[in-house]
């Protein structure tokens, strides 16, 4: 099984990879024809285990920050599940992000932002396969110029997260 997010790498690529014979005429043209092909790519949902591969099923990591000026990692980080969608968030996923004044007005703060990493409680990290563990803090993609505005506007109120549904 290879999680959705789970970074490709030539280290880790054989630990995710079988190569076979199979009949051709099973073979659709964007068929991966070796690992080197993914080479820096994450899945873009979870694939099972036996699935026959194609470029489809990845994105670069590139496609990420392309039109970012500056790339950083920024970090969040929630008091209580309920806050980031139960903990359920994982590298790869796409998110909203939102705060709620004492008011109980709810505020956009962010749209569609990348989950770079996601780390439990007490900050260890969590790898995309563990469905188990909780996720309460993450680090997502930004660009730099925006780094002062998305901080300011989740001190404006309590952090709200919601997974992105593809």
């Amino acid at each position: 099984r290879i999680p959705k997010g789970q970074l490709l790498t030539p280290e880790n690529c054989m630990q995710y990879f079988v190569q076979k014979e199979v009949d051709a005429a099973c073979i659709p043209q964007t068929a991966l024809q070796n690992p080197e092909q993914i080479k820096d790519m994450m899945p873009v949902f979870d694939i099972d285990e036996g699935v026959l591969l194609t470029t489809g099923m990845f994105i670069e990591k590139n496609e990420i920050t392309a039109e970012m000026k500056n790339p950083v990692i920024a970090g969040v980080k929630a008091e209580d599940l309920y806050q980031v969608a139960g903990g359920i968030l994982r590298a790869g996923d796409r998110i909203h992000i939102y705060t709620v004044s004492e008011s109980g007005e709810t505020m956009p703060v962010w749209n569609d932002a990348f989950i770079q990493q996601v780390f439990d409680q007490t900050g260890n990290r969590i790898l995309s396969d563990d469905t188990v563990t909780a996720a309460h803090r993450m680090n997502i993609y930004l660009d730099k110029e925006d780094v002062e505005r998305f901080y300011a506007a989740l001190a404006a109120g309590s952090l709200r997260i919601v997974e992105a549904c593809d």
